[in-house]
């Protein structure tokens, strides 16, 4: 394994086994929705007042980013307000951007960047150094801007030139929501109009956010085309819960006998809700109730109770719309009664840490029988788990998909480098040992 900041491995959680989670729990904004609300708001002519925004360190950095590219922003109790320099009124920075480990900030904020006629370096933490730039550099260096990587074999720190930007047609050899949100705001900037086609839908918040602050696109099948040269109009938003986020819970609850669990008001943009489709082919009983919007964003209240689970087989267009949520998709697995296999995740060996390899690792240390497989991985179910000293290899949701499994398995469960889940969810540890009655103990 890669090896990691101090800070990454910092954190230490004691998990012991868990009862029933019953009760009514609210998780926070949707990350992604976070990120592309301050970034659109930046670029709009007017204050934007964004709610529900999610106070976690990866969503802060991508806020601190703007602030350095000269955007003011104001919190106040319930709200975030973010006053809108317009497109091409931004500040050269004076210092490096800093997105510490925010893999969707970077490669958006390297779409915008592409299209300013100044310079600026951006840079992350270690883990975000090691992740792969260069599906978004590619097109983007075609597109007119410069990148000129600071070194020698890795991505980040990375000196953006911006350019005269130009429109182009690209087909994306992956389904991946950054690499087509960086040349969709790019192309804002570019004259001529910027098309994108992807072999599978990716999730599509950039693109309702940009039609929310008035963007005229065209959206066909796989395909969207934008015309350089429009403007943003401030906008209301409204973020609603993280999916990704409510999937621990969900799993949770699921495994647990004689849980039953509601959580309030979760983004069900359907690009994203893979997971809920493939627990309930596995016989999960879970229903979706108040059905309404935040803006384009479909949102609802996820009801699961507890039901035994049966394997499954996940791939194709499923594993697009799942892609965060495979590691706490591994515990369901383990706890099924037959085998689940995995296949088409590539994508999965380049996020925060090689999911597919960690995942196997450390769900082996409890009990579970999984097997690598160069695109996936296999699971046998029927896993009788047993308390285990886990590491979290410095991935947020690995973490958290840790924490679950070891509340249902027999005996004490530690996991070691918790601190990362602050990138994506500080008052996750906090909601769970409030469900447990205080069966988890975490320490940063």
């Amino acid at each position: 394994m890669k090896k990691l900041d101090e800070n990454l491995t910092q954190g230490l959680c004691r998990i012991t086994p868990s009862g029933a989670l019953r009760g009514t729990i609210r998780v926070p904004g949707d990350k992604s929705i976070s990120h592309r609300a301050v970034m659109l708001a930046s670029l709009a002519e007017g204050t934007s007042v964004v709610r529900g925004f999610l106070e976690s360190s990866d969503c802060i950095a991508t806020l601190n980013a703007f602030q350095k590219l000269g955007v003011e922003s104001e919190h106040r109790p319930d709200s975030l307000l973010i006053h809108g320099r317009g497109m091409k009124r931004f500040h050269p920075p004076r210092e490096i951007l800093d997105m510490g480990n925010s893999g969707t900030g970077t490669r958006l904020l390297l779409g915008i960047l592409a299209g300013q006629d100044f310079s600026a370096t951006v840079t992350g933490d270690s883990s975000l150094r090691s992740r792969p730039m260069r599906r978004v550099t590619e097109p983007l260096t075609r597109m007119g801007a410069t990148f000129t990587p600071l070194e020698e074999g890795f991505d980040l720190p990375l000196r953006v030139e911006g350019g005269n930007l130009r429109g182009i047609e690209y087909r994306s050899p992956v389904a991946s929501a950054q690499v087509k949100s960086a040349l969709l705001l790019a192309g804002l900037f570019a004259e001529g109009l910027t098309a994108v086609e992807e072999p599978a839908l990716s999730r599509d918040h950039t693109e309702r956010m940009l039609e929310t602050f008035g963007v005229k696109m065209e959206r066909k099948n796989l395909r969207c085309v934008v015309q350089g040269g429009q403007t943003l109009a401030a906008r209301e938003v409204r973020i609603p819960g993280d999916f990704s986020s409510a999937a621990f819970f969900m799993v949770a609850a699921a495994i647990l006998p004689g849980s039953d669990l509601v959580i309030r008001e979760v983004g069900v943009n359907p690009t994203r809700t893979g997971l809920l489709h493939v627990l309930r082919a596995m016989g999960a009983h879970i229903t979706l109730r108040h059905m309404k919007y935040f803006g384009a964003e479909p949102v609802a209240d996820i009801h699961v109770t507890y039901a035994p689970l049966q394997g499954t087989r996940v791939e194709g267009e499923t594993v697009v719309r799942m892609i965060d949520e495979f590691p706490i998709f591994a515990v369901a697995a383990a706890c099924a009664s037959t085998p689940s296999v995995v296949t088409g995740a590539e994508e999965l060996r380049v996020k925060e840490s090689d999911r597919i390899a960690v995942i196997v690792e450390e769900m082996k240390k409890f009990g579970a029988v999984l097997h690598e497989r160069p695109d996936g991985f296999e699971v046998s179910g029927g896993a009788d788990l047993t308390g285990a000293r886990c590491f979290a290899h410095g991935d947020h949701r690995v973490a958290m998909s840790l924490a679950v499994a070891g509340l249902a398995a027999k005996g004490e469960t530690w996991v070691q480098g918790t601190a990362p889940v602050a990138t994506s969810f500080p008052g996750f540890f906090q909601i769970l040992s409030d469900l447990t009655g205080g069966q988890v103990e975490n320490h940063t």
